[in-house]
């Protein structure tokens, strides 16, 4: 067993001894109380302020960057915002609206893949693709559809789209002409044809050759509307 240590009484320590004995005593039990001086926190800046800091605590140019790092973060935000609502707006106008022009290319592809005669000359319909214009892309689904939009001196709208057509036996071509008056609501056809090399162009729609079809070139002559 390990013998316990006592304190030595200064008394007991040489004369010469004492005040050296004593200014170490000292030292040791004055240096038990004291506390590290707390570290300085690091300059709040523009770039690593994280909000830890209280505003109170800032000086003043600590104010200033952290103001211009939420003026800039909420810039940020609302130029978000403005980008996706003007990608979500041109999604619908282009793709999901049923006026859009990848509506009315869908419903001309169905129904030239549902027409009797351009089933016996392209083939099986389930093998029919449509596609636009040739690039220098490879992939099919790359090629744009060729499309115009117009308004003439009536306000009438015209769209007009043309596209290719391929099945197991030819090719074609699909022209598409609709229109859209100041007083209707959605495009009308005006004619939907096929031309496949070698064959009679299949009308599919046809406004000219319906003696009361709405979507008929008219001209007002004498207080007369004449149709052509």
């Amino acid at each position: 067993m390990l013998p316990i240590s006592r304190p030595i009484p200064l008394f007991n320590i040489p004369s010469t001894l004492r005040p050296i004995v004593a200014a170490r005593f000292y030292a040791t039990q004055t240096g038990l109380g004291t506390t590290r001086p707390t570290s300085r926190r690091k300059q709040v800046t523009a770039l690593n302020d994280d909000g830890r800091v209280a505003w109170g605590e800032l000086s003043t140019r600590e104010k200033v960057a952290r103001t211009t790092q939420q003026t800039f973060n909420f810039t940020f935000i609302i130029l978000g915002t403005v980008l996706t609502g003007g990608v979500a707006y041109f999604m619908y106008t282009d793709v999901f609206s049923p006026d859009s022009k990848t509506s009315h290319f869908n419903r001309a592809v169905d129904q030239v893949k549902k027409d009797p005669r351009c089933i016996e000359l392209l083939g099986n319909s389930k093998k029919i693709t449509a596609y636009g214009e040739p690039t220098w892309s490879k992939w099919r689904r790359a090629r744009p559809i060729a499309s115009t939009i117009q308004k003439d001196q009536r306000g009438v709208e015209h769209l007009k789209m043309h596209f290719n057509v391929e099945g197991p036996l030819n090719t074609g071509v699909v022209n598409m002409h609709m229109i859209k008056r100041p007083s209707d609501h959605e495009f009308i056809y005006k004619y939907l044809a096929v031309d496949i090399k070698g064959h009679q162009r299949i009308w599919l729609e046809n406004a000219d050759g319906k003696p009361d079809s709405s979507a008929k070139s008219k001209t007002r002559f004498f207080g007369i509307e004449w149709t052509r």
